[in-house]
């Protein structure tokens, strides 16, 4: 499951180019500076509401409205008919979709969105790509660096495989759920499909259709008088 078109339908962005000669998903995020670099011709055809920074690196489709507060910095590609909302940070090298929400005080870098891929509220998108219809509950972060510096591995049968990526944080495949304040660990990968129950530490590989129960114990005890 680590093709492109394993976990994404490559019909669903205006941008698979991007993934031609790529053995392995994540070897598109090597590609995105150079993809805009070749690809991106600044335009501004959205409507504000309030104020907004938008640089000069930067192509916005039609529909798209960009609320008051948020900085788009680029290079950057926003698609048609999306949200960029309320404070939204938008960093270097991002290509969003059609039809996606950057949410409130939402940060992303070096990343793609494909078509309606949904990061509503509170969310860390970091060398990461947002499958077609994924949404990612508040509060989810997608962590893209080790603790320990060092590549970004991937476990293919069952031994690690270095990714070639300083950062690197999750695929996330078409139609998948992540639940809120979920974290998702440097080289994660979630096939299609698949649920994240919120408050979840995931870490590794997902295959598609599964869920991820979050199921700590919790006490209950009465409250006593003070």
């Amino acid at each position: 499951m680590f093709k492109p078109e394993d976990l994404f339908d490559l019909t669903q962005t205006a941008h698979a180019a991007i993934f031609g000669g790529c053995e392995y998903a994540w070897d598109a995020l090597k590609k995105i500076e150079a993809y805009l670099q070749a690809n991106l011709r600044p335009g501004l055809h959205n409507r504000c509401e309030g104020v907004a920074f938008v640089g000069k690196q930067v192509f916005i489709g039609e529909g798209t409205v960009v609320e008051d507060g948020a900085m788009i910095k680029g290079p950057a590609i926003i698609g048609r008919n999306c949200q960029i909302r309320h404070n939204a940070y938008i960093r270097e090298q991002v290509i969003i979709g059609d039809d996606c929400v950057v949410g409130n005080s939402c940060e992303v870098k070096n990343s793609l969105l494909f078509n309606k891929a949904v990061a509503p509220h509170f969310n860390y998108i970091g060398d990461s790509i947002l499958g077609y219809h994924s949404h990612l509950g508040a509060g989810v972060k997608i962590s893209n660096v080790k603790l320990v510096p060092a590549n970004v591995t991937v476990d293919i049968n069952g031994q690690p495989f270095d990714t070639g990526l300083r950062k690197f944080g999750a695929l996330v495949g078409d139609h998948t759920d992540i639940g809120c304040n979920a974290v998702l660990n440097p080289g994660s990968i979630i096939g299609r499909g698949s649920v994240v129950y919120p408050n979840t530490n995931w870490r590794g590989i997902l295959p598609a259709n599964m869920i991820v129960k979050n199921q700590a114990p919790q006490e209950v005890i009465v409250r006593r008088p003070r």
